[in-house]
């Protein structure tokens, strides 16, 4: 059976079994000290992570799983991932064998993969090879090994292509015909803004930087809340707003499908306030974490 090793241990997250649980584990008690405003709802059907290294995005991740956890258990989670490290047109299903991260390996759901690639033969190709360096899934994969013990994974990385959202609605009724409990995760970061990303529209500084987060950001945030799936991929290549925005347009396409009525949004931050916050350090770069469910 194939297996495919985490590649980003000790860079994006601790590289040792135990290490790598101490921080999962502090990143949900950090998530269970939020007081969530508003209630959500009973069950939730997708939700949006971001994918940067945990000590600047990881207590977003955490919340939207804790939050999961909190509601229903899980068999499967499809993790809809950007695309970083490879030219894609269509989604890239990681269709069979296992994923192995610090804590161990899990399965690829095999049987869901084969449904969803039946029906999607013009949407979806199967090319595991493909997933060796994306990152955006495999940060994700040890808070499901940790919350929800013999869950499976099924990960498909989604271009921000105009059929993004097909993609998602084709997964979302592929688990709508499933008995098996199912998740939508759709990884992705937001504005990556300042001279080290060539992205400085409202020049440098500070207040170019909350512009990022309170206008950029958001307006990007705001079609995801409202699901609009089929606008967030022209939006986000026109405003530079989000690196996996085809993996969002397909979990909230999936969302959808799937019965839900909008978005919540957990938590929103940056780069920035991390290294402010944390580290007592300014930055004329940042980046946007954004923590979505639906339900």
């Amino acid at each position: 059976m194939s297996v495919r090793m985490a590649v980003v241990a000790g860079q994006f997250y601790e590289s040792s079994s135990q290490a790598c649980r101490e921080q999962v584990e502090a990143m949900l008690a950090q998530a269970r000290a939020v007081e969530q405003k508003g209630e959500l709802p009973a069950r939730l059907t997708a939700a949006v992570v971001p994918h940067a290294g945990w000590v600047f995005s990881g207590p977003l991740a955490a919340m939207v799983f804790a939050a999961v956890k909190q509601r229903q258990e899980v068999d499967s989670f499809v993790i809809f991932g950007a695309v970083h490290s490879v030219m894609a047109r269509m989604g890239i299903v990681y269709d069979t064998g296992q994923w192995g991260t610090p804590l161990g390996k899990i399965d690829v759901d095999e049987e869901l993969a084969e449904e969803i690639l039946r029906h999607g033969d013009e949407l979806l190709l199967a090319d595991p090879e493909s997933h060796s360096r994306e990152h955006s899934i495999e940060v994700q994969v040890p808070f499901i090994q940790y919350l929800f013990e013999g869950a499976k994974i099924l990960p498909i990385m989604v271009p921000p292509i105009p059929r993004a959202d097909e993609i998602g609605r084709m997964v979302g009724q592929a688990v709508a015909r499933s008995d098996k409990k199912i998740v939508c995760i759709a990884s992705t970061d937001l504005t990556h803004y300042g001279p080290s990303y060539h992205y400085t529209p409202m020049g440098t500084g500070p207040k170019a930087i909350q512009w990022a987060k309170d206008q950029n950001d958001r307006f990007f945030i705001d079609l995801a809340l409202s699901m609009q799936a089929d606008k967030l991929v022209e939006s986000a290549q026109m405003y530079n707003s989000a690196c996996g925005a085809g993996a969002v347009a397909a979990a909230v396409a999936a969302a959808g499908v799937l019965g839900a009525k909008k978005g919540y949004l957990l938590a929103h931050t940056t780069s920035a306030e991390v290294m402010a916050r944390q580290y007592h350090r300014q930055s004329e770069d940042s980046v946007g974490y954004a923590a979505i469910v639906y339900g």
